[in-house]
């Protein structure tokens, strides 16, 4: 990002897809709960690397139901699906179909928002919702890129 920041681009512009961290995890609280996966929206902040990710299930109505004992293993497999699916595959393949489905995803709410149609998806952007310089969180797209970086809002005692 900051390499493209010193070349000029607008930061508004500047966007990480994280959204396939967020596919999984709405994927996982389905088959935890069995809520429709239509309404499942878990926000995924931090980063996109192992650790860095974290999944607010507390701020998704069926995530929140899953019980706390549950959340912190829930993390890691978040944190390390990439990897479960390359162990599956035997080191031969990754997992190109969820990529895609995350990349089609992101796309949709990107140019819809620069049709006019603001979509909000969680996404690595310039923020200062933290001290980092760089965040990921929930932003809404619209006509200029990144409108809005929203507030992490309310975390539970292990987020």
């Amino acid at each position: 990002c900051e390499v493209y920041r010193r070349h000029g681009l607008d930061p508004k512009k500047i966007v990480g897809v994280t959204t396939l961290d967020v596919v999984r995890a709405n994927k996982f609280v389905h088959e935890i709960t069995g809520a429709k996966i239509s309404d499942v929206h878990v926000p995924v902040i931090g980063g996109h690397a192992g650790a860095s990710i974290l999944p607010l299930f507390s701020q998704d109505a069926a995530g929140a139901t899953i019980p706390k004992e549950k959340i912190a293993d829930l993390d890691k497999r978040v944190q390390d699906a990439g990897t479960e699916v390359v162990n599956a595959k035997a080191g031969k393949g990754s997992a190109t179909l969820s990529m895609a489905y995350a990349g089609a995803m992101f796309g949709k709410a990107v140019l819809a928002g620069l049709d006019g149609e603001p979509r909000t998806e969680c996404a690595y952007v310039q923020s200062d919702v933290t001290e980092l310089p760089y965040f990921a969180s929930k932003v809404t797209f619209g006509p200029f890129g990144v409108e809005d970086v929203h507030p992490l809002g309310k975390l539970s005692e292990h987020e």
